[in-house]
């Protein structure tokens, strides 16, 4: 039964019982005798859930968050307190008491605040409510969830560190800031903003509501969606004993039996030492309490070296922070006592202590979003000017939900957030699942451009989850992938086929359904039929290969990935071993999960397990005299080679022509615009220049088929490659 209705079935309950109660009891004539003998009075149902309730943290009416108020005078809970610690506080703020919804109207009588009551959470607005607002102004829709979350977020943000920066005037951020006069003449002091307590929602939504201080210029992850059905408040915790749901975390997380245990789980996405103590099988609260050490250590530091005077923190405390009067770095009788409160802040100062504060005083972070507090404890430490040589504060590509391959869309202004279908099978967590499961269709039209049909645009993740290769109903097997179709319409499948002609599975497929670009021969020939080849023409667009085609790159000739010339012969899919089978396929050279080369196993063969210095010929293909050099060194050469051709053809044809690989559209011409001068034959030339730089791995996935290529590459261009070896 759903809340809402189990509720009102309940009051039902309760205004019949009164009813009832009510009419057994209040005779209408006075008794001339006793009465006789009748069934039992009817009883008023018992409050649903009440035992449980009462277990729990807002039951505690005898606790410093309910009786904080009692020896003030008036003794009253504010109205910028009241909300959070008090019921009737709660349902005024929310408007359930008839008053204006987002404010508290009156401060509560602290006598009043006896917990959080059953109708706090449990009244008509409240089960209506999809939104909360956080102290960043970010709004978010959610679920039940909201009822927690508009108190477990916070009370200070990014947005009020950087506005109170900017109301002192504070531009020197190693400078210690002045107090300055309110509009009454009093003096107003810059200082240390506490995040406040179990901030859990903030360190769940990370990045999207700017809970910590988030430096500018850096990406941060967003929202932990964990997985199905554990992303939430409600999902992880019973909402009325607020106990962790540890039985069902068991259910995935081995010796887990208790909630200290989750302290030392740690997922296959966690392959990073983040703190930089060389244990990565250490629990992300480890982790973190780690880098919590560091950060510490450089806040005394740069507090006693910069800001003139040494500080040390009580998390017990208010305010936290303390001058350290002898300069110990230890935390002596008589310092924590508040006219001893650290007053030489500096805005610097000021963001570091805020990070450490919001690390700490989440208890939970660790499971609640602890990549975002790695990353902000991480930024903290090198604002500071601390050595992060040995910290870590991205995952492994898959899941760096911190990343521009998952964060490019939240920037958006009419997305919002929102990943177009063409990008979401690789894009998000659950577009190849639905590509797989829901009939996706890679389509190659008629002018050669690759379209994805059967997907929808999808809310943009925060990595990849498990279940994006996991199958959900059969976990933990893979989702099985019998063949996978190229951008140039070929089918190929690191199964093989069997006699019949079908193809069969391999889990290396799944890798290239999404590793194999999103262009081919067959989309640039299309784009370029009829055009006269060293003719500029305005509507010739460069084509894109896109990041990391190393599938297409593996099965050369076969998909036809790079841009091949017509009459020359390409190798095919490169098998690398002569044994079939190993180190052939995705998973043979690379960890699936830490996707970190396995060059260990090059070591198999190769004297070395630098696969930069490998080759297995003594060719010298890029013609530099150094035939010892690995394949790495040839393709580089070979790739210098065919830009400086681009630039000598482009400067004769219609321009000249730069290249930056981290901007879009990558070529730009002398005006530091978009390059529009292009040719046929200089498109093709810098579609395949592009392809080398996009794969960084393709002096090993295929280092013949590239050196085919930008060869070809450079004679087209006109260059002379007289000197060179074509393999």
């Amino acid at each position: 039964m759903k809340l809402k209705n189990l509720l009102i079935t309940v009051g039902a309950l309760v205004i019949f019982g009164v009813i009832i109660s009510a009419c057994g009891t209040t005779p209408t004539t006075a008794p001339t005798e006793p009465p006789a003998p009748t069934e039992a009075p009817a009883l008023v149902p018992e409050t649903p859930y009440l035992a449980d309730w009462q277990s729990g943290g807002h039951a505690d009416v005898d606790g410093e968050p309910f009786r904080h108020w009692d020896a003030e005078d008036p003794a009253e809970v504010p109205v910028f307190c009241a909300k959070c610690h008090t019921s009737a506080g709660y349902e005024d703020f929310i408007g359930a008491d008839g008053s204006e919804a987002g404010k508290v109207e009156s401060a509560v009588p602290a006598k009043e605040a006896q917990g959080v009551q059953c109708a706090a959470c449990h009244n008509p607005v409240t089960i209506s409510k999809t939104t909360v607002t956080f102290p960043s102004g970010v709004t978010i829709s959610a679920g039940d969830d909201v009822r927690c979350m508009e108190c477990h977020q916070g009370r200070e943000s990014k947005v009020s560190v950087d506005k109170q920066i900017e109301e002192f005037g504070a531009t020197n951020p190693d400078e210690v800031v002045a107090p300055i006069k309110d509009a009454q003449g009093n003096d107003v002091t810059f200082g240390f903003r506490n995040v406040h307590y179990y901030a859990a929602a903030a360190t769940l939504y990370g990045g999207k509501t700017m809970g910590g201080y988030q430096y500018d210029g850096l990406t941060y992850d967003s929202k932990n969606t964990h997985v199905d059905g554990y992303d939430s408040c409600v999902g992880c915790h019973d909402p009325h004993t607020l106990a962790v749901k540890v039985q069902d975390c068991a259910n995935c997380h081995e010796d887990v039996a208790t909630v200290d245990d989750l302290k030392s789980v740690r997922m296959v996405s966690s392959a990073r030492d983040y703190d930089g103590d060389g244990d990565v099988k250490e629990g992300m609260y480890y982790e973190i309490e780690g880098l919590q050490d560091i950060l510490y250590a450089e806040i005394q530091k740069y507090s006693a070296k910069t800001a003139g005077a040494a500080l040390v923190y009580d998390a017990h405390a208010y305010p936290y922070f303390f001058i350290d009067t002898n300069a110990n770095g230890e935390v002596d009788d008589g310092e924590t006592a508040f006219p001893n409160g650290y007053t030489a802040w500096t805005p610097r100062l000021v963001k570091a202590a805020y990070n450490y504060q919001v690390s700490l005083k989440d208890t939970g972070a660790y499971a609640h979003g602890n990549k975002y507090i790695v990353q902000l404890l991480y930024d903290s430490i090198a604002d500071l000017g601390g050595d992060t040589n040995k910290l870590a504060r991205t995952d492994a590509g898959h899941f760096a939900g911190n990343t521009e391959p998952f964060r490019h869309w939240d920037a958006e202004e009419e997305g919002n957030g929102t990943v177009p279908f063409g990008c979401v099978k690789c894009h998000t967590a659950t577009g190849l699942p639905a590509y797989l499961t829901d009939g996706g269709t890679t389509l190659v039209t008629s002018s050669g451009t690759t379209q994805i049909v059967g997907l929808s645009a999808m809310p943009a993740s925060n990595g990849f989850m498990c279940t994006t290769c996991h199958n959900g109903e059969s976990f933990p097997d893979r989702y099985s992938v019998n063949s996978v179709v190229f951008p140039s319409g070929k089918t190929v499948s690191y199964g093989g086929q069997d006699a019949d002609g079908n193809f069969l599975p391999d889990d290396s497929n799944l890798c290239i359904s999404c590793h194999q670009g999103r262009e081919s021969t067959t989309s640039m020939n299309n784009a370029l039929r009829g055009k006269e080849l060293d003719t500029v023409d305005a509507k010739i667009r460069f084509k894109n290969i896109h990041y990391f085609a190393a599938g297409a790159t593996l099965f050369g000739a076969e998909v036809q990935g790079a841009y091949m010339y017509e009459g020359k012969e390409y190798v095919s899919r490169n098998l690398h071993a002569s044994d079939e089978g190993k180190a052939n396929k995705c998973q043979d050279c690379h960890d699936v999960h830490a996707l970190e080369p396995k060059v260990e196993s090059c070591e198999t063969c190769h004297d070395t397990a630098d696969p930069k210095t490998i080759r297995e010929t003594e060719v010298d293909y890029d013609g530099d005299g150094d035939a010892q050099e690995g394949m790495s060194g040839e393709v580089a050469t070979l790739a210098e080679a065919l830009y400086a051709q681009m630039q000598v053809y482009a400067e004769a044809h219609g321009g000249a022509l730069t290249y930056d690989g981290h901007a879009y559209p990558y070529y730009f011409g002398a005006d530091g615009k978009a390059y529009a001068a292009w040719t046929p034959r200089l498109v093709k030339a810098a579609f395949n220049y592009q392809y080398v730089q996009k794969d960084p791995g393709a002096y090993v996935h295929n280092p013949k088929f590239v050196i085919q290529f930008l060869i070809d590459s450079i004679a087209d261009l006109g260059g002379d490659v007289s000197g060179y070896t074509r393999p």
